[in-house]
């Protein structure tokens, strides 16, 4: 059985990313948009961290996600405005119950190997067995789903385990690994049996990841052209931790792309260089609810955000650029984009948060720490190191306001092993300042609710009967038919300060001599490279 606890890291500014996006905002500047194609050029892309295991099954890590997109084919591609193109699968009907996907004829895997419908049918029945642990479950397969292939009709049947709004969605973008590797996670963790366009050539962790393009892969987007000029020959994944160096190594040519979300974010634009722009949250507070936490106490909660001058942390987070959030959902296809924020975001009331805590039986000590039954009030942040400087500055300002408030109160930024170990499991910690980043809100669910790590992603082990009545009501509807289930969904979370977003941003991933899309990490299909 593989390991439950997923892996978590910045997408940009987003702890985790699940997203079904195909193609993100359209992009802007020049750099290589209008020069001469070339091919068989080498496209590198800086990440900011290692991405630890590939596994597609286990990890929601967003850095090996995005590996991941490279390597392994899925059944559809879920485009920015919400429709849905060929991948795997060239037709497909769907409700909230049952999908079926007709696959494209000579599929085939790294090895040169058929890639089945039963190969395809099992990838999604072993996601939706519990007893394989996957951290997908409950996100893009419900639990108990089902497939069964048929291969000589070249057909995927797929029953879910209970109703899902956004089933073709959800099940249509799973990673679809070779048949020969499903049960082979050491195999997977090194990006072993792509369905996908590249396959693994090399890999040195902390280092670099060396890709190569198949030439057996046909089965791009629609009726993407696999002779076309332009496509790269190989690309390589180059771990670059520091965005001040990723920005020199892009303006000298040496790298082709890196995502650059701080200062030098600016220094990129202004050399008009490509890039592209996708909303994503940076500033997100979740308050971990475990039985003996400080922050069990609604009325804790509510303390500590009224404390924090959002206002001032959103523009020191977003380096002056940060916008305030409506919602959970920030990534397309995001169908349900009404502002159901709006009235849950608190005022910044010094007074306010000091009667909240007295009124929970914490009282200000001699020292200025307040004490209840004899503890001192004693917590702990942890948020993601790749936030920068600004994330430092602003988990600074956060700490000094707490402070204030009579909180023995330490912040600790953490790589992305140490993220993921922390929330999934020693759940040591009070206040985790690490955004998820989703696409639609059923992909929300497991993180919200339901079982505890180590059986579940809830890591926050929030309990709250109105969100689990109101998802139950948005799921057993069609789409964006459930919208208003949705928003009632999020606001009940809002409403007990389980989660409050403050700052969002708009993530640019910058280029040279290549252009791409992008949605949950760069579209392989769509990268043109330029002399």
């Amino acid at each position: 059985m593989r390991s439950r606890t997923p892996l978590i890291a910045l997408l940009g500014a987003a702890a985790l990313a699940l997203t079904s996006c195909a193609g993100g905002a359209p992009p802007s500047g020049g750099d290589g948009a209008d020069g001469v194609l070339a091919d068989g050029k080498t496209f590198t892309s800086v990440i900011s961290t290692d991405p630890g295991s590939l596994d597609p099954f286990v990890t929601v890590m967003s850095v090996a996600r995005s590996i991941d997109r490279f390597l392994y084919a899925r059944l559809v591609e879920v485009l920015e405005d919400g429709s849905i193109a060929s991948g795997l699968a060239d037709s497909w009907e769907a409700d909230t119950t049952t999908a079926t996907f007709t696959l494209r004829d000579g599929l085939t895997c790294e090895d040169g190997t058929p890639l089945t419908a039963t190969d395809v049918a099992a990838n999604i029945t072993h996601i939706g067995d519990p007893a394989n642990g996957s951290p997908l479950i409950g996100l893009q397969v419900q639990p108990g789903t089902s497939a069964v292939g048929d291969d000589a009709a070249g057909t995927v049947t797929v029953t879910s385990g209970r109703p899902d709004s956004f089933l073709l969605e959800n099940v249509g973008s799973i990673s679809i690994v070779c048949g020969t590797v499903i049960d082979d996670p050491d195999a997977l963790a090194k990006g072993e049996g792509a369905t996908g366009m590249f396959s693994m050539s090399e890999l040195v962790p902390n280092s670099q990841y060396t890709l190569t393009r198949r030439d057996d892969f046909t089965w791009g987007p629609d009726d993407w052209d696999p002779k076309q000029k332009g496509l790269p020959d190989s690309v390589v994944f180059r771990v670059v931790p520091n965005e001040t160096t990723a920005t020199n190594l892009l303006l000298s040519g040496e790298v082709n792309a890196a995502l650059v979300i701080g200062p030098d974010n600016k220094r990129l634009k202004d050399a008009g260089l490509f890039h592209t722009e996708i909303p994503t949250p940076v500033g997100q507070f979740i308050f971990n609810q475990a039985e003996g936490r400080p922050t069990a106490d609604q009325g804790v909660r509510e303390a500590l955000i009224a404390a924090l001058d959002l206002d001032q942390m959103r523009q020191v987070l977003g380096s002056g650029a940060g916008t305030v959030p409506t919602g959970l959902v920030t990534v397309s296809p995001n169908p349900c984009r009404a502002d159901v924020l709006a009235d849950f975001l608190p005022e910044f009331d010094a007074e306010a948060a000091a009667a909240a805590l007295d009124d929970s039986g914490w009282k200000a000590g001699s020292d200025g720490v307040r004490t209840k039954d004899g503890e001192k009030l004693t917590l702990r942040m942890i948020y993601s190191s790749q936030l920068g400087d600004a994330g430092n500055a602003s988990a600074e300002l956060a700490q000094a306001a707490w402070k204030d408030l009579g909180v023995d109160i330490t912040v600790a930024a953490v790589d992305s092993p140490t993220l993921s170990e922390t929330l999934f499991s020693t759940g040591d910690w009070d206040i985790s300042a690490a955004p998820l980043t989703v696409s639609l809100p059923s992909m929300l669910v497991p993180f919200y609710s339901g079982p505890n790590p180590p059986d579940g992603t809830n890591f926050a082990s929030i309990d709250n009967p109105e969100y689990t009545a109101a998802v139950t009501a948005a799921s057993a509807k069609a789409g964006s038919e459930g919208c208003d289930d949705w928003g009632a969904a999020e606001q009940a979370l809002y409403a007990t300060t389980s989660v409050m977003p403050y700052a969002n941003i708009n993530r640019s991933t910058f280029a040279t001599k290549a252009t791409f899309t992008e949605g949950d990490g760069i579209d392989p299909t769509s990268i043109r490279m330029y002399e």
